[in-house]
């Protein structure tokens, strides 16, 4: 089979994507119009992505987002950029996508975290009224880096949404930079969003040495973990944590090339997807995370 046909085949492959931050989804084409649209920024491709070949560190990759959010600071560009990921998706073969992003403000123009929301699901239902074949929902992500009360505001949010949408908003996501902040922080609100009815996705192990945190987490415990990298022993976790998980059948949302590309596990042949694997464990491989890191063209696979 050739390398094109091969390309085909993957991409006629009807396929689910669990783990699709939005700025982190918006591919080459659609931030190259970003870019255009804001030439004061002086704000460069390589400022916006992993080329092929390149890696950058964990702490790089969250500061190349920074860049991305300067060309995602209004409810217009939300909206465009949503409209647009969704297509690219529904493009790429995905039937089922959740994305997931993190409610932003901008004073400079007048965007509030409510309109920032409603910016997301309304390009979400124009998609559905234009009949573009796929089926997206929406988690509301808190950030670490806001703390324990900012992240209480977002589950408030969330709830609003979710009695309110009609079930486009399922779940809550807890994700940012994994050294800032701890557990302790975050499971009362995480908490009340189970208590809703809210389903939670918590980024988990994406850096080492964090057990009594994975422990705290274990204990709601969470619908799924996001990266799990460094869950089991063999890269520094506990047999404690892999059992809770198994006992628990917590789905693992596996972002590889993310991994890779962020120099938290050195090699695909490295990464923790064969350990769960070999333990018949439930993971789903997520293609498209970080996609504007990648630099991957659409249809890419790992």
């Amino acid at each position: 089979m050739t390398t094109e046909m091969t390309e085909q085949f993957h991409k006629a492959l009807p396929k689910v994507e669990l783990h699709a931050h939005l700025n982190a989804s918006i591919s080459s084409t659609i931030m190259e119009k970003l870019i255009l649209q804001k030439p004061h920024l002086n704000i460069q491709h390589n400022m916006t992505m992993i080329r092929k070949g390149q890696k950058r560190t964990l702490e790089e990759c969250f500061e190349m987002f920074k860049v991305i959010h300067q060309l995602t600071d209004s409810v217009e560009h939300i909206f465009m950029v949503t409209k647009e990921v969704i297509k690219e998706f529904a493009a790429d073969g995905v039937k089922y996508l959740e994305l997931r992003s993190t409610p932003r403000e901008e004073n400079s123009t007048g965007m509030t975290k409510r309109s920032y929301v409603e910016s997301i699901l309304e390009a979400i239902k124009q998609c559905k009224q234009e009949n573009v074949d796929i089926d997206v929902r929406f988690l509301l992500s808190i950030d670490r880096r806001g703390g324990p009360t900012v992240a209480m505001e977002t589950v408030k949010l969330a709830e609003e949404f979710f009695t309110s949408t009609d079930g486009l908003v399922v779940g809550l996501d807890l994700s940012g930079d994994p050294a800032v902040g701890h557990a302790k922080n975050f499971i009362a609100p995480l908490h009340a969003a189970r208590n809703i009815g809210l389903k939670l996705a918590v980024h988990m192990a994406e850096i080492p040495h964090q057990n009594e945190e994975l422990e705290m987490f274990l204990r709601l415990p969470p619908d799924r973990i996001g990266h799990g990298t460094f869950l089991h022993p063999e890269v520094g976790g506990s047999e404690y944590l892999v059992d809770t998980i198994s006992k628990n059948q917590i789905p693992i949302e596996l972002c590889m090339t993310s991994n890779v590309k962020g120099q938290t596990v050195s090699s695909y042949d490295q990464h923790h997807f064969q350990y769960w694997y070999n333990r018949g464990h439930s993971c789903v491989v997520c293609h498209y995370h970080r996609r504007i890191s990648h630099n991957q063209h659409p249809g890419g696979h790992h």
